[in-house]
């Protein structure tokens, strides 16, 4: 059985041309090759997989190579690795210095490469620093690492330092697809960008994860398969989501979330992957930052129609709300909870819920409707035609022959006046009594409606259906209090203030409060209509007032001690003493 060699060592870059994302890097040290203008000292550093060993060993066979006719030469007399993760004391380092002393046998330099650099001790680095700062002039130094912030500053300033970057998502898909190509693997382009994406910019853990998905499909990659052996959240989840939440569907969300939690995944990984969600979902909407979208073809279109069906208010808050439950999930004691609370707030964005009426009123409108009277809405008998001409109306002429002579006399000719207005809306009548409807078409029956709503108003009883309920003065002080507390949360502090100086008192429906001064009492007078009609509201009596003294010597009551405190609370509420007893509570 032949042996099997993963795909990151199988496919190791063997020129520059073949190392994947790193053409800035790799351009400077060929050019540095060809002008012989390459530095004895070289750190390379940036994060895992990124190529940075790999660089290290084409550049020691490419500063060899000069001179032979041997392309495939790799000159493994030359070049000399060492790892400093376990070999990283002073001893080590001497070791080294004295193997540099020595020329290379073929070749023309001796090329040193210590991986994982930040690993040597303080000790160690203080005793390679000559060595690095004059070495001999065919030794070449090329350290690596992947965390230079441990490296001390005196190793750095004698290094030539290449920052390697991430592998972008497209170069790594593109690479995976040249990989499959040579191993005859069929593949869905979305399969290939969510391996990209898993990776996190690292190739060698994208050619990793590569040979652990073919083991799984076989010859055949598809978005379905990949998504269930990494175990990962694929878009189509947050796709579902997402129309969920812009459907309002509370219910259902929270059901999805559970299947999703039931599939193993973190709460906190579905968060910060519904926020990237939308984050996608915006860059979507404006065709100039479509290219901030890495996804597939199929994930591109699938974003482009939800994306139309959002607002950008509606994304930008859901952004916020995302982020926020992504910042507490770590302190939360009911993470669960608070990923719900999440959900439900974002359904409940486009959500406008029950319509409220325009007008709210203290006192119900059934306390001022009037049974015996009533304005209707009738349909004139006698309309106006866009000719000028009356339509005879039986019951106005009847009512115009009751009228005085002098207005009598002025209705013919009132009658021919043309209107401004070519159409006339129906005209609200009058009702009365016994039935008989009168139109408002003409001074004459301006005049006997006027004469109609004065026999009525005469004849309408008068009710008295104003609340007057009962209260006690410490349901008053309770309501008192709690409208203190709303103007103090509104910044009204200084309204707050003179309702809290001294404790009311009742006398009757008369709430009788003392000021320690004119100025105060004109201030308080000025706006109590609003304390006024809450209180009518709140203890359901119309007739409640408010009656301010101006006492100069009165103090203000103020509660320092916890004795004080409960004292004061008790006088507002009794039942604080009955619980103080039921509980053997300490003051």
């Amino acid at each position: 059985m032949e042996q099997f060699i993963v795909s990151a060592r199988k496919y190791r870059p063997q020129t520059f041309k073949d190392v994947v994302g790193q053409q800035a890097i790799t351009n400077t040290l060929l050019n540095a090759i060809e002008n012989n203008h390459l530095a004895q000292a070289l750190l390379f550093t940036g994060p895992r997989g990124v190529g940075k060993t790999t660089c290290a060993r084409i550049l020691a066979r490419k500063i060899n190579q000069e001179g032979y006719d041997d392309p495939y030469e790799d000159f493994t007399f030359n070049v000399f690795e060492l790892d400093a993760a376990s070999n990283n004391s002073v001893d080590d380092i001497r070791n080294l210095i004295d193997q540099v002393r020595i020329p290379p046998q073929t070749g023309k330099y001796k090329v040193y490469i210590i991986d994982e650099v930040h690993m040597l001790s303080t000790s160690a680095f203080n005793a390679f620093l000559k060595t690095l700062e004059e070495p001999p002039r065919h030794a070449i130094f090329i350290l690596a690492t992947t965390e230079k912030h441990k490296i001390i500053p005196t190793i750095l300033s004698r290094c030539q330092i290449f920052d390697f970057k991430r592998i972008t998502v497209k170069d790594a898909k593109e690479h995976l697809a040249e990989v499959a190509a040579s191993q005859n693997i069929t593949f869905e382009d979305d399969a290939l960008h969510i391996i990209a994406q898993k990776a996190d910019g690292a190739m060698r853990d994208a050619l990793s994860i590569f040979d652990r998905v073919v083991s799984f499909c076989g010859s055949n990659l598809t978005r379905v398969a990949v998504t269930e052996n990494l175990n990962v959240l694929d878009f189509e989840y947050y796709i579902k989501v997402t129309d969920l939440i812009l459907e309002n569907k509370i219910p259902e969300l929270l059901l999805a979330y559970n299947d999703i939690l039931a599939k193993g995944f973190d709460g906190h990984h579905f968060v910060a992957g519904l926020a990237s969600h939308f984050r996608d979902l915006w860059v979507c909407k404006n065709p100039a930052t479509l290219v901030l979208l890495e996804a597939g073809e199929h994930a591109q279109n699938l974003y482009r129609e939800q994306s139309q069906k959002t607002s950008q208010e509606f994304l930008l808050q859901g952004i916020e709300l995302a982020n926020e439950c992504d910042l507490k999930y770590k302190v939360s004691q009911n993470q669960r909870l608070l990923v719900e609370l999440c959900l439900m707030q974002l359904a409940s964005i486009t959500f406008d819920g029950e319509k409220k009426k325009a007008e709210s009123f203290i006192i119900p409108p059934t306390y001022y409707r009037n049974s015996a009277y009533s304005i209707t809405e009738v349909t004139p008998k006698g309309d106006i035609p866009k000719n000028g001409t009356q339509i005879p109306n039986p019951e106005l002429n009847k009512v115009t022959e009751k009228l005085p002579e002098e207005i009598s006399n002025t209705a013919p000719a009132i009658e021919t006046i043309k209107p401004v207005v070519p159409e006339i809306k129906p005209t609200i009548a009058s009702e009365p009594m016994n039935g008989t409807k009168v139109s408002a078409l003409s001074l004459a029956s301006i005049r006997a409606k006027r004469e109609l709503e004065a026999s009525q108003k005469a004849n309408v009883k008068h009710y008295d259906e104003l609340p007057k309920e009962s209260f006690t003065e410490t349901e008053m002080l309770l309501q008192w209090t709690n409208f203190a507390q709303k103007l103090s949360d509104k910044g009204q502090k200084i309204m707050a203030t003179y309702m809290l100086i001294n404790d009311p008192t009742l006398d009757g429906f008369t709430i009788k409060l003392e000021l320690p001064n004119e100025g105060s009492k004109v201030d308080f007078d000025a706006n109590k209509n609003e304390l006024l009609g809450y209180l009518r509201g709140k203890l359901h009596n119309h007739d409640i007032v408010i009656d301010v003294h101006v006492n100069e010597v009165t103090e203000t009551k103020y509660a320092f001690t916890p004795l004080e405190k409960f004292e004061k609370l008790k006088s507002i509420n009794p039942a604080m003493e009955l619980l103080r007893r039921t509980f053997d509570l300490d003051v």
